[in-house]
């Protein structure tokens, strides 16, 4: 007679959990062999915190892996009856299962080796290209690498391999059953169900559980030096990741078709292999300082331009009497758009001047690209920082900013004393104090660059408890707010609260002392969901989809800059070039963007806008007459006229030439940019 085991250990004499766990520490220890040999085989890596930093990740990357293959054998050693204790054809095809994997990863383990001692990068999505001639490339790799040793090992290995996995079974489930307790067998389900959960999750620290972001790539991505990232990394996990990346990079006969029409729109003297670049020089219309201006961009998260009584929001008092009086002190852009709408896309297109074009996928989450060259690295004087209050690893916005932006010093949730009060991080009110309390306290010497995205005025639109004196308002109709372009009170307070925490950065900067010597820039990232609005806006903002891209635009500088209303079209992609003038120093611009304040032939000023479903968009040109807009190949083109009764009409046949040239400069735009996305990145990362 057996006597089931009440101890509270009891749970661990389960025969199928411990073949599990045997199985989970040979495969860890299996990937983590292979990190040691490329760390000690394959770089002349030292030992510093940062390549053991790099080292912990990928570890956590190992353990993923190691989960993961293991599913099968946890599903086939928890099933109630037929299962790896009781049934031997099953552990056969387990063992088979096993030994499969177990040769796939090996494999793909030993070509990243290869790959990287040839080319000096982990193995990603683009290993295809060398079946593109396969003789070549196996004789090759036949002169290469000592094929027939790495062959003779690898069959030693699953050989090994096989007999391991059948001693595995022989001292775990061949042994006689021990009964168990009903709470034994609740622990021991609620222990694997964690260990799952969490190491397939990635995280062992720090973790947000209003908003637990999973290990991705990106968090490998930690170094300048291209070993140290590349250590990080897991091959079997990044190559999946790299081909998840399925669209076409660029169509280069496309790229030849349109060239000169873009180049021509951006003033490129150099036309020869569809190159890009313009070497500028310190503009005419530079500020006059003794000290270079700080220059402090704000993202408005979710806010459109018809939020603000700026631009005619009907409700009194204004939602925005804060981002109103900075408009009317400084430079306000009336027609200022994103080129697509995005939160990752508009951080994407203000720091590199290249709009995201790319279907579904944002453009941070392709490994290929985000290390660009960007203007903001030629100002070489200013210290650069990056706040959010959240986690930066959201569509691996923290690898493109650290890799694009060398010497960028990046702040995130776990840098912060404040309380995180829901998904997003802590509240916008704390973490502009906070922001403040790094600024204040810089040297005054040294300028700096900061860029602040807020996230407050987005769902789930938590009014905090600590908010200095803002009272939220409840005294609005249903009807009033949809007449007024919000889906309800919640989303109304949410605007109000942002543009009270804009106003209190600009006392705290101004108590600081750094405001005189700052631009700050405000925009919209884009416009949320919203009702009609063609009740108090131009009607072609609601008729052609463009109310999600028009956002406020608003550069306030009381030293620098005269109180102007600015009425031409102006698109995010021409922020940096912009303060690159105005700071007067000589840059590389290898962008889609121009500054904002140099001269521009009329037939150039259009911007490029990028609206309705991503997956099949409409690409187009808004200058201050017309908007045009097409699909992405190029058909069911037409111009619509802006400040009119009926923007819808197509006045294609009317104005011809105007409609010609629009229609060439928005298609070249989308197919140039996606070129540029990829020739835009150093050969050296």
């Amino acid at each position: 007679m057996q006597i089931t085991d009440n101890s509270p250990a009891a749970w661990w004499h389960s025969r199928r959990l411990q073949y599990v766990t045997l199985l989970l520490t040979f495969l860890f220890i299996v990937t983590m062999a292979f990190r040691v040999i490329f760390l000690l085989g394959f770089t002349d890596l030292g030992f510093t915190l940062e390549v053991l930093d790099s080292f912990s990740t990928g570890l956590q990357f190992d353990t993923r892996l190691a989960i993961l293959v293991i599913l099968p054998s946890l599903l086939f050693a928890a099933l109630p009856i037929w299962n790896l204790a009781t049934s031997e054809g099953l552990r056969v095809f387990n063992r088979l299962y096993l030994l499969i994997a177990l040769a796939l990863i090996t494999l793909i383990y030993i070509v990243d080796l290869g790959h990287y001692a040839y080319l000096g990068k982990r193995i990603d999505s683009t290993v295809t290209r060398f079946f593109g001639d396969p003789m070549i490339s196996a004789v090759m790799v036949w002169q290469s690498y000592p094929v027939i040793w790495i062959s003779l090992g690898f069959c030693l290995l699953l050989l090994a391999t096989w007999l391991g996995l059948k001693w595995f079974e022989k001292i775990t489930l061949d042994r006689p059953a021990r009964p168990i307790s009903r709470i034994g067998r609740v622990i021991a389900a609620a222990s694997v169900l964690f260990i799952v959960v969490d190491g397939t999750h990635g995280r062992l620290f720090e973790i947000n559980l209003h908003n637990p972001v999973p290990l991705r790539w990106n968090d490998a991505m930690i170094s300048q030096d291209h070993a140290v990232n590349s250590l990080g990394l897991n091959p079997v996990l990044f190559l999946y990741d790299t081909f998840e990346q399925r669209e076409p990079p660029y169509d280069e006969e496309q790229v030849a078709v349109y060239y000169a029409d873009v180049a021509n729109y951006l003033g490129v003297s150099d036309q020869t292999d569809l190159n890009l670049d313009r070497q500028v020089q310190p503009a005419e219309h530079r500020l006059s300082f003794e000290q270079p201006p700080n220059i402090i961009f704000i993202m408005l998260e979710s806010l459109g331009a018809s939020r603000l009584g700026a631009y005619g929001n009907p409700i009194k008092p204004s939602p925005s009497p804060q981002l109103d009086e900075l408009a009317a002190n400084g430079q306000f852009f009336e027609n200022f758009f994103v080129p697509v709408s995005g939160t990752a896309r508009t951080v994407w297109a203000s720091l590199t001047g290249l709009p995201d074009v790319l279907a579904v996928k944002t453009a941070s989450r392709n490994p290929f690209i985000t290390h660009q060259r960007v203007v903001l690295n030629h100002l070489v004087d200013h210290e650069k920082l990056y706040f959010i209050g959240g986690a930066a690893g959201w569509a691996n916005m923290s690898a493109f900013i650290q890799q694009s932006i060398p010497d960028i010093k990046l702040y995130e949730e776990q840098d912060w004393q404040s309380p995180i009060v829901d998904v997003w991080g802590i509240s916008d009110f704390d973490l502009f104090n906070e922001v403040n309390g790094l600024l204040k306290n810089r040297p005054s010497d040294q300028p700096f660059f900061a860029y602040i995205q807020t996230a407050g005025n987005h769902r789930p639109f938590t009014i905090p408890e600590n908010n200095g004196d803002f009272e939220a308002r409840a005294d609005l109709t249903d009807e009033a707010l949809a007449a007024a372009g919000f889906r309800s009170l919640a989303q109304f307070n949410a605007v109000r609260l942002l543009d009270y925490n804009i106003g209190h950065f600009i006392d705290l900067a101004r108590d600081a002392g750094y405001l005189d010597n700052s631009i700050i820039v405000m925009f919209g990232d884009h416009n949320n969901r919203v009702t009609r609005t063609d009740g108090f806006m131009p009607k072609h903002f609601d008729a052609l989809d463009l109310d999600g891209l028009h956002v406020p635009m608003i550069i306030y500088s009381p030293t620098y800059l005269k109180p102007q209303v600015r009425s031409e079209a102006a698109s995010l992609v021409d922020l940096m070039p912009t303060m690159a003038g105005w700071l007067g120093i000589p840059y590389l611009n290898t962008t889609m963007g121009r500054d904002l304040n140099a001269s521009t032939p009329e037939e150039n000023r259009g911007v490029y806008v990028q609206t309705s479903d991503k997956r099949f968009p409409l690409i187009g040109l808004v200058n201050s007459e017309f908007a045009l807009r097409m699909n992405t190949d190029g058909t069911n083109a037409k111009l619509h006229p802006l400040f009119n009764d009926n923007p819808w009409e197509d006045m294609s046949a009317k104005y011809p030439d105007v409609f010609e040239q629009m229609s060439r400069t928005a298609r070249g735009i989308y197919e140039l940019t996606r070129y540029q996305m990829y020739a835009n990145v150093p050969e050296q990362q």
